[in-house]
C-alpha cells in the first residue's frame, strides 16, 4: 500500500512520520487494514485484480472494448492516480447516469474518506430508484 502510488506514500507516511492523518487514514487504521492482510494472507488476491486487469488490456490491444449497458456511475478523486476528464468517461461509458470532481480523497478514497465515499455512492445510483 505505501508503494502504490505517490499520494498514497505521502499520505501514509504522514500519519506515521508526522502523526498527521489524513481523513481516516489513521496510523491505527493502516496497522489494522495492514494486520488483516497481513494474517489472512490476502495481500496476493488484492493485487491480483491489477495484473489481471493488465493482462486483460494486452490481450484486447487493438480491440475495440465491449459496448457497457448499464448505468454507470463515475467519481474522480483529486489524489487518484489517474484522473480521467468527463469528455473520456462519457465516451468509455455511454449510459454514464452521474459524473462528479470529489474536493478530498484518493486512491483508497474508501478507507480515507469512507462518509465522503458512501456519499458518492448514494448520489450516483439515487436516479436507480
Amino acid at each position: 500500500m505505501l508503494d502504490h502510488d505517490t499520494d498514497s506514500y505521502y499520505k501514509i507516511s504522514r500519519a506515521f512520520v508526522d502523526g498527521q492523518p489524513s481523513g481516516n487514514l489513521t496510523r491505527d487504521h493502516i496497522l489494522d487494514n495492514i494486520t488483516l492482510y497481513w494474517l489472512t494472507g490476502t495481500g496476493a488476491s488484492a493485487a491480483r485484480s491489477y495484473w489481471e486487469g493488465g493482462r486483460a488490456q494486452a490481450l484486447a490491444a487493438g480491440q475495440p472494448p465491449p459496448q457497457v449497458s448499464i448505468p454507470v456511475g463515475y467519481t474522480t478523486f483529486p489524489g487518484e492516480i489517474f484522473r480521467a476528464p468527463r469528455s473520456w468517461v462519457e465516451q468509455g461509458y455511454p449510459t454514464l447516469t452521474y459524473f462528479h470532481e470529489a474536493a478530498k480523497g484518493g486512491h483508497f478514497a474508501a478507507w480515507e474518506e469512507p462518509g465522503l465515499f458512501s456519499e458518492e455512492i448514494r448520489a450516483a445510483f439515487n436516479s436507480l430508484r
